[in-house]
């Protein structure tokens, strides 16, 4: 492969805040070191659809404090097939486009190592997700944000609890990862967190409801991951259920987590990895995520930052069950 002269930018997948922030950290940084930088909207869609437009520092002027993604985003099931990754890869050509940098979360990372592995495309990843789920960075960008909105609310949402006497499921994002979950319910006295890490054959509603709110409250928070199987609404029609005496609302936090400005520490960590991009692709790195862990920059290969499962520090469960008695 030739020198790297021009890069695209996209981001993919579920927006986060601080994407803005990287967008111009890999355009400015970009720039200042002597590359041309694309904008490709609309993630692998606009790849496939030839959406691409030159940018300059202008484009990215005053957009660091912006949620959202002024790229746009979207989750593409054209790009999993073949003839989209060819159509994708036709756009690169036609656009002289050299090297690719992804912001997103696991399934973007995924996309773009496979595109890589394919047509021997140089990608370099950053980790965009509000779920902080990807391995060997030590947070992703729009994590902190989200964590801050998820707690603000549950802050408002106790004043209720409280004055009704009421127990509240608030249910977050997280998917498979409780990340969100088990750290918001620390951060605003939650009373428990239920999670997918501790879904061990101990049901985590009954030893919730022995040890908590039926010792010496009448008023409590939950905090749940989402599942489509056991989420919030789940747990809630179980405790009418197998405790009619308590008064249960449920509260779905949904996309009011993924908007709003990003955190100082968002902005931060967007800029320092999409520097980290820049600087890696003039190393000549290939597929890799660059990620922040003990506060250094680091370069994460594709394969071990999707596949490997991000563990939760299981120290925390026992941090919330000594707290929130």
């Amino acid at each position: 492969m030739g020198k790297i002269k021009t890069i695209g930018v996209l981001t993919s997948g579920g927006d986060a805040p601080g994407m803005n922030a990287a967008i111009r950290a890999v355009t400015r940084a970009g720039i200042c070191n002597g590359f041309n930088i694309k904008g490709i909207y609309r993630g692998y869609d606009g790849l496939i659809n030839g959406e691409v437009k030159p940018f300059t520092t202008e484009n990215v002027s005053g957009i660091i404090m912006q949620g959202g993604t002024i790229l746009k985003t979207a989750r593409s099931t054209e790009f999993m097939t073949p003839e989209g990754k060819q159509k994708a890869y036709d756009t690169l050509v036609r656009e002289e486009i050299d090297a690719l940098v992804v912001i997103g979360g696991n399934g973007s990372l995924t996309g773009a190592r496979d595109f890589a592995a394919e047509f021997d495309v140089c990608c370099i990843g950053l980790p965009g997700t509000i779920d902080n789920d990807l391995y060997g960075t030590d947070s992703t960008i729009g994590y902190d944000t989200t964590m801050n909105t998820i707690v603000e609310c549950v802050d408002r949402i106790r004043d209720t609890a409280q004055s009704h006497e009421r127990i509240f499921f608030v249910e977050v994002m997280g998917r498979d990862a409780g990340f969100l979950a088990q750290n918001s319910a620390i951060a605003s006295g939650a009373e428990a967190a239920i999670i997918p890490e501790d879904s061990t054959d101990v049901d985590q509603l009954a030893r919730f409801m022995e040890r908590g709110i039926r010792k010496s409250k009448k008023s409590c928070i939950v905090i749940v991951s989402e599942s489509p199987k056991c989420g919030a609404l789940y747990y809630a029609e179980r405790v009418r259920n197998e405790f009619p005496n308590y008064d249960v609302r449920v509260s779905i936090l949904g996309h009011l987590q993924r908007g709003g400005r990003p955190s100082a520490h968002d902005r931060i960590l967007a800029s320092r990895t999409g520097v980290g991009a820049i600087e890696a692709i003039m190393q000549g790195q290939r597929n890799v995520m660059v990620g922040v862990r003990n506060n250094e920059v680091v370069y994460v290969p594709f394969s071990d930052a999707i596949r490997t499962d991000k563990p939760l520090d299981m120290k925390l469960i026992k941090v919330l069950d000594e707290l929130s008695i």
